[in-house]
């Protein structure tokens, strides 16, 4: 059971954790909301810790706000990519 690891790692990413319940074939669900930009190598972590049985599916909740100690790093990376227009005086 690898429960434990998938919850670390749902925290890491800086999700939350809403429940955890067993399916209809005994296996344990885990319910979290976690940002689509902390999700981009999900499927290799779970696929690497689980054997390759682990799988998940996502749906979009809502927008949040970026928290403010991630905004200069969110904008680095834009401009790194040439999606960012500097404001002009």
């Amino acid at each position: 059971d690898n429960t434990g690891d998938i919850m670390g790692e749902v925290t890491k990413r800086r999700g939350r954790v809403l429940g955890m319940n067993p399916d209809e074939d005994g296996e344990q669900v885990v319910e979290a909301e976690v940002p689509m930009s902390e999700m981009q190598d999900f499927t290799t972590f779970l696929r690497q810790l689980t054997q390759g049985r682990g799988w998940f599916t996502f749906d979009f909740v809502r927008y949040e706000t970026l928290p403010q100690m991630l905004e200069a790093k969110v904008i680095e990376q834009a401009k790194a990519l040439g999606n960012f227009a500097e404001e002009e005086a």
